[in-house]
Order: C-alpha cells, then structure tokens, then sequence
C-alpha cells in the first residue's frame, strides 16, 4: 500500500488536479481500508468458527497473535471514527446555522415557521457533508495503517508460545493489549453480525435498500479488471446497448435526441456519448440531473470523469444542460472552467418548491433532495430549451386523424 500510495502521489504530481480526492491518494487509501477490514474479518469469522469446531479447546491452541494484536488496534480506530464523527456533528451544526440565513433569502417574506426553517438548514447541511468525505478517509486510512504497523510489530516482539504472550512486552502494555484484544475480537463478531443484518434490512427497509442500491451501482459500473472480486459489471452491457440504440435512431431518422440521466443513470450517458462517433455526438445534446458526474467520480476517478474529460464531453455533444439542488447528497454542479460552467450548470433548484402552503402545493411542499427532479418546472423548462437548439433537426411527432389510419398532421 505505500508503494501504491508513492505512485498514485507521483502521477497526481505529473498532471495535479486541485479537485482529485485526498490529492490522488484516495485508490491506496480506499485499497487500504479495504483490505484492513477484509483481513481481520476473515480472520475474525475463522477464529470464531475454529473455536466453535474446537469444543474441547485442545486442539487449536489459539488464534495467530498477529490476528489477535490486529484485533487490539480495533477499539482506539473506533475511537477515532467516533472523533470524526462528532467533528462532522459540529461541522453539520455550522453549516446549519449559515444555511438558514441562506433559506430566509431565498424564500423572502415566508419564513415564518422557525421549524421549517431549520429542517431546511439541516438537511443542507447533511448534504454538504458528502464533501467531507475524502478527509475522513484520509484520517482513517492512515491510521489503520499506522495501527495496523503497530500490530505488526508488537506481534513480531510478543512470544509466540500459547499463555506465555506476556513476554516481550511491558506488563503495563501487555495488559492494555490484552483489554484491546479481547474488545476488538468481539467487535469483528458483532460486526459480521451488523453486516449480515444490513443485507437482510434491505429487503424490509426501502431507505436501506436504495442506499445500498447505489453503493452496488458504482461498485458494479467499472469493470471487473478494477475489482476482480466484485460482481460482473452491468456498464459493460447498458453502454453497448444505450450507444447502439443511439446511433441507430440518428442513423434512421436523420433527427438528434435528448439523453436524459438522472444519477447513476448520467453516469451511463456520459460513458454511452463518448462511445458514439463525433458525428453522431455532434447530434446528441445531455440533460443531467442529481448527477455524481463530477462530484463523486470526478474527484475519485479524475483519469475518467476529471476536468480535462467532462471538459471535451461538453464541447463534443451539441449542448448540454445540469441541474442539481443544495439538499443533493450525491448530485452537484459540473463546475466546468471558464465559461463553460454557467452554460452548463443551472443555479441550484429550489428545495422545497414551496415554503408554506400555496395555490400550486396546498400541502406542504417536501424536500425532494435527490429524488423527483422531473417534477421541478425546470426540467421541463430546461427540456424545452434543449429541445429548441437542436429543433432544426427534430422530426415532428406524427399524430394519425383517425384510429387505424389518416393523414399525419
């Protein structure tokens, strides 16, 4: 992994981009963590079946002391995580509060339901934190893997003979090891059982279900040379296909299309419209909404989606329009340079539509956030526009007089 992480700094130092994540450092981190977890959880789940195949306890005389020392650095990670998470807390607090200045102009003379208000400010707030994100990555990775050396070496110091582990160690330290060791051991059981319980939630719970949906829908989008232990890749089939359906409709009609994709769907068009050939992408134009284009795979993977791409992306398709909304954890501005940007980009929508009760929502309007962009007006607004710049090349609907057959009209 520092290997890993020497080569991903010295390509971010070739070619910086001040958006990338953790300053291009966040494959090793992630690769980190992932390969932390996915150690002591396997060692953790076979110790536990050893123990329960072992009835009499005189056959297997223990766990590897490195499993054991591994177990011991879980608690003070732990620790460090409830750190970071009581700073995003206080961080959430103060965006809160900023935000609902913020909320009073953009709904002036409305804001008379303080609790209104604040849930706005809030749920702004949690949205921004997605942003955060790389940094607590950074602060955890690099102590699992300052832990995790930690382990190595005091199981390279410790006795490897069963019940005599104390020597090599300081007892003031071989105690404190032994409490860690014993609360890690049983945090690698409770959390296999959380693991296991999660998945099981997802087929009760719709909010567990699409949260996990979309963790499955990026992890599945790269191909399995990115991740060979990952399911197949479903982009390998839905790009071909989207591309193909594409290029065939231009090719038949002679018209030009709207793609429209919303989240991980604009990830999908974007991959489909660089795959067409320039002068079928010439007649495609891109309307994106809740989209992680840039936000997300942008900053993670700015190879593929950084500035320089989605850059050409907007110059090559014939027009291109976004929108997003400040109570979107995932989707967000495209923050192309130059004048780009403001050709792409809509301001932020309106969340909710309405503050209080109007003619329009005589209900209170809910905050949508990541979902139902369609029924904002502005996609229909921003849908027409794009319809308008690639007009001249549209072919009219046709609509039979009579069922069965008439003149078009």
């Amino acid at each position: 992994m520092i290997v890993l992480a020497g080569v991903a700094h010295r390509l971010h130092l070739t070619d910086p981009d001040r958006r990338a994540a953790m300053r291009g450092l966040a494959g090793p981190a992630v690769a980190m963590l992932a390969c932390a977890l996915g150690g002591v959880m396997s060692g953790g789940v076979s110790q536990r079946v050893s123990d329960w195949l072992d009835g009499t306890g005189t056959s297997v005389p223990g766990p590897p002391v490195l499993l054991t020392w591994q177990a011991s650095v879980i608690p003070p990670l732990l620790v460090l995580v409830l750190v970071m998470c009581g700073w995003l807390a206080r961080r959430a607090w103060r965006i809160a509060r900023a935000e609902r200045a913020a909320v009073e102009r953009e709904y002036p003379g409305e804001t008379g339901d303080p609790g209104r208000t604040r849930r706005i400010a809030s749920v702004r707030a949690m949205a921004a934190l997605t942003d955060r994100g790389p940094r607590v990555l950074a602060v955890t990775s690099a102590a699992t893997l300052l832990l995790g050396a930690g382990a190595l070496v005091g199981a390279l110091t410790t006795d490897k003979t069963p019940g005599d582990a104390a020597q090599g160690s300081w007892a003031v330290v071989h105690g404190a090891a032994e409490t860690a060791q014993a609360l890690g051991s049983w945090m690698i059981g409770l959390g296999f059982i959380l693991f296991v319980t999660w998945g099981r939630r997802a087929y009760k719970d719709a909010s567990a279900r699409r949260t996990i949906g979309i963790l499955w829908d990026v992890g599945t989008f790269w191909p399995r040379a990115a991740h060979p232990f990952a399911p197949p890749c479903y982009a390998e089939r839905a790009v071909p296909d989207l591309t193909w359906r594409i290029a065939t409709w231009t090719r038949a009609t002679g018209g030009r299309l709207v793609l429209s994709g919303h989240s991980q769907g604009s990830v999908l068009a974007a991959a489909a419209a660089w795959q067409l050939t320039p002068a079928t992408r010439r007649r495609v134009a891109l309307l994106t909404y809740g989209s992680p284009l840039e936000r997300l795979y942008g900053r993670w993977f700015p190879a593929h989606f950084g500035p320089d791409a989605l850059g050409s992306l907007h110059r090559e398709v014939a027009c291109w329009r976004n929108l997003y909304r400040s109570t979107d954890p995932i989707g967000g501005p495209m923050r192309l340079p130059g004048d780009c940007g403001p050709d792409v980009d809509r301001p932020p929508l309106k969340d909710p539509l309405a503050y209080g009760r109007t003619d329009a929502h005589p209900l209170p309007a809910p905050i949508l956030g990541h979902s139902d962009y369609q029924a904002d007006p502005a996609f229909a607004e921003e849908r027409r526009r794009l319809l308008a710049r690639l007009r001249p090349e549209v072919p009219a609907p046709r609509h039979t007089g009579e069922p069965g057959g008439g003149a078009p009209e």
